[in-house]
This record gives structure tokens, sequence and C-alpha cells, in this order.
């Protein structure tokens, strides 16, 4: 079992204030203000030479490094800056689909991956009420399957082994958004056999922002040919050739220039995961969550997330009588948290975060409720 003692002195801010919020932007390793001097003293040192000498290559050096931690082989993951970037890149792989154009996804999918697919005049769209019903709807005129591996508002894990398997029954391809996933829940794309994943780095991955990933499986990587792409996903990218040729394998999936120190600062959060464990940090997320609950339940509030320890991510969502105005009220107790409209209150432990953290929240979260603290934030409205 982790003992949080031997890694929160790596995280400034939780001297501050009760950190709860991972789910959403997990806390700033201090290695990671160092790895940006150092693309800073990269650029002020080496100058153009910098991409000679590492910059050029990030996207996939640093992308092995999510390989090693979702279990993509080297070479099989890819950085953007973003998710919806990274699934634009694989519908475009799918131009003038014709009859096969339906897309289905659960409603409880995230708004940007929904926006993106909405946006797509060529696609028809079927949204469902959940998982399985995601596998009842699969058909001959499914294209694609762009789902949440755990869903941000509840954080309940999808079944997503009999939702591939029937996508590839019927020739339609899977793209797992891991965001909720990666770094808290252990999970192997190779064996899933997942034909797409995408994340970012902002959430238990303790990375940031602007480092976001794409897995392409292998086989798919070779002949696919994406047509949103730029210079990085061209053979010969310096031969400045006016005509596309496609590089080999999941290079081609790249864009324009990378977001070269948004993935010096990510590096820092994956180096912690990875020294950390995810299987272990699971471990401990499951004994945090689990106390969570058992805390909300003897305050008499509501629990809003699975109970089963299978379908947990590693969030514990409370419902209140006013989401917004609670949040807000936690805020200045310095409890740091979110909040989702419809939902309620999320709080996300990470390994490093501790009992006695969870028991104030809870005593203060149910005095907020029971006195009517929240009252005189009536109005308030979500910030991030």
């Amino acid at each position: 079992m982790i003992d949080p003692r031997d890694y929160r002195d790596r995280f400034p801010i939780l001297g501050d204030c009760i950190y709860l919020i991972n789910h959403s932007l997990a806390a700033m390793p201090a290695a990671a203000e160092d790895r940006l001097l150092e693309y800073a003293r990269m650029w002020r040192e080496r100058g153009i030479r910098s991409w000679g000498e590492g910059w050029w290559d990030m996207p996939m050096t640093v992308g092995d490094q999510i390989g090693r931690i979702v279990g993509g082989p080297s070479g099989s993951v890819v950085m953007h800056q973003n998710v919806t970037v990274a699934e634009m890149v694989v519908i475009s792989c799918f131009r003038n689909p014709g009859r096969r154009n339906r897309v289905v996804y659960e409603e409880a999918n995230f708004p940007s991956v929904r926006y993106l697919y909405q946006a797509q005049p060529e696609l028809e769209v079927v949204a469902v009420e959940d998982d399985r019903a995601i596998v009842e709807a699969i058909d001959e005129r499914t294209l694609l399957v762009p789902i949440s591996h755990v869903l941000f508002k509840n954080g309940e894990i999808q079944d997503v082994a009999p939702i591939i398997r029937r996508a590839h029954e019927v020739g339609a391809y899977v793209v797992l958004d891991a965001y909720q996933s990666a770094g808290v829940v252990p999970f192997d794309v190779t064996e899933l056999g997942v034909d797409f994943a995408t994340g970012g780095s902002v959430k238990w991955l303790c990375g940031g922002p602007g480092a976001g990933w794409l897995y392409v499986r292998p086989d798919l990587a070779e002949r696919l040919e994406p047509t949103f792409v730029g210079w990085q996903g061209h053979a010969r990218p310096f031969a400045f050739e006016p005509e596309l040729e496609y590089a080999d394998g999941s290079a081609r999936f790249l864009t324009g220039t990378p977001n070269v120190p948004a993935l010096y600062a990510a590096t820092a959060g994956y180096d912690v995961i990875e020294e950390v464990g995810v299987d272990r940090i699971r471990e401990r997320s499951l004994a945090l969550t689990s106390l969570l609950i058992e805390l909300l339940d003897e305050a008499g509030l509501e629990v809003a997330s699975p109970r089963t320890p299978e379908r947990r991510g590693g969030t514990v969502t409370v419902r209140t009588p006013d989401h917004a105005a609670v949040h807000r009220e936690l805020g200045e107790r310095g409890i740091i948290c979110d909040f989702r409209p419809d939902a309620g209150v999320r709080l996300g432990p990470h390994f490093y975060n501790t009992e006695d953290e969870l028991r104030q929240t809870v005593a203060e979260l149910a005095d907020i409720v029971e006195s009517g603290a929240y009252a005189r934030h009536a109005g308030a409205a979500a910030r991030f």
C-alpha cells in the first residue's frame, strides 16, 4: 500500500489546501517547473539546434512513455494538443464513408467529443443510454464507436470489452477516450484490442495541459491515411517536398509543429506515475474512494458514483442542495474540488491524498449542507 507521506513533498500545492480535484487538474509535480526551465535553457543556449537535439522527436518519444503506461508498444502513441485534435485526426481517416457512416456512443460522453462528431456532416450520430445499449446499437452501418472508458460526471467505469468485440464483429472501429482512466485505472490497449485510444495529461497523469495523446493500433497505422495531417506526418518533413508522402506507422498521425513546452512539463507527471505504478495507484484510489463513500454515508449525504469497486474510477460524486454554491463554500474553506451540473460535487483523491483530508472534507461538506452556509453563494456558476 502506498504511504502518501513518501510523495507529498513532490507536489507543492498540497501544503496549501486539500486538493481533491485530481480528476480535473491534478497537482503539479515540482519537477515540472524544472522541466520547463530545461526547455527554456535549451531555447536560450541551443536555439534552433534544439529541434535536432530532441524537440522534433518529442511527439514520438513522449508518446512512448504514455505507451508504457497504457500498454501500447513503442511507436504506437503520438502526442497532440488535446483529445479533440486527436479524434479529428482519426475521423479524417474515414472521409466519404458512404452507407457505413454511423457513430455510436453513450449519452454521458464528454461534450467536446460529442460536439466534434455532431459537427461532421457526413456522419450520422446515435447517442444511447449506456455501455450495454452501445453494444445493442452497433450494426453493419456503424463506422466509429468513440466511447469514454470512465464517465466524467460520476466516475463510472464502462464495460468496454463487449463493445470492442461487437464493433469488430461488424467491422467498426472503437475510439477509447481514456482521459479519466489513464493513471488511475489499469488497462492495456493491446490486450483490449482497441483500434484507437485518446487521452490527455491534465488529470490523473499529473502532466498538465497541452499534452494530449493518440494511440493507433499498429496494423492500422500502416494502412490508414489521415487527411488531417501536417508536415510532421510526412515521410521526409525537412525535404519540404510539394506532395504528401505519409510517414511510416503512427508518425503519419501527426500534424504540425509540436507543443514542446507542454511535452517537457508532462514528462514530470509521467515519471511519477511510472515510478509509483498504476496498479498500486488503483489500490490506493479504491481505498480512498471507499473511505469517502463510507464517510458520506455516515454524514447522510447522497453518493452518485458507483459503489461497486469494479465499476468505480477515481472520482466520487456527491449530490447536494446546490452543487455550485456548495462547491464555492468548500473552496473558501480551503478544499479544492469541482461540480458538474445535474451530477453533483466531484471529489477526486489521488495517491498522495490522506485519509485525514477526506475526513475533514466530509465534515466540512456536512456542515455546509446542514447549516445552509452554501446559501450565500446562490447563483454561483462553474468557473472550471
